[in-house]
């Protein structure tokens, strides 16, 4: 007999402007060039689908969707650095695809860095798959960095 190993599931709620200072932190520990404090607060105030996880009362990780007409944009998926390479990126992903499901989307949309290829194999075993490059997208230490954008039916 085998065991497989699962994560403990963490609960997903929306995300709430109390949550903000805590995101922020994640985010820049998590990234070289993260959002502002005034990025999520903008989106969370715009009525962007905005989510958190939370695992034994700790943020762990987050969403920001937009969606409309049939179209869903990743703009923002995030776990915490101390919580990654245990399944919770998959977890967010599916608890982000099946909110867009429920806001009828159709086709799902993100950018990433080419150079992330963890969170590019994550998205390819989801589903999804590249369709275009844009050119100078990101920031990065030496000038700008390309983005894939990928896209998944749902």
């Amino acid at each position: 007999m085998s065991a497989i190993l699962r994560p403990a599931l963490p609960d997903f709620r929306p995300m709430a402007n109390r949550d903000l200072e805590h995101i922020v932190r994640i985010e820049r520990a998590a990234y070289p060039y993260p959002w502002s404090l005034g990025n999520f607060r903008d989106c969370l105030h715009a009525g962007y689908s905005c989510w958190v996880a939370e695992l034994e009362r700790e943020l762990i990780g987050y969403f920001v969707l937009l969606s409309a007409a049939g179209e869903g944009h990743i703009l923002n998926c995030c776990v915490s650095p101390p919580w990654q390479g245990r399944g919770y990126g998959r977890l967010l992903m599916e608890q982000l695809m099946d909110t867009a499901r429920g806001h009828g989307v159709e086709f799902l949309f993100l950018e990433v860095r080419p150079s992330n290829a963890p969170a590019i194999r994550l998205y390819e075993s989801l589903g999804f798959e590249g369709i275009a490059l844009r050119r100078g997208y990101y920031p990065a230490d030496q000038g700008r960095e390309d983005a894939l954008v990928m896209r998944l039916g749902l």
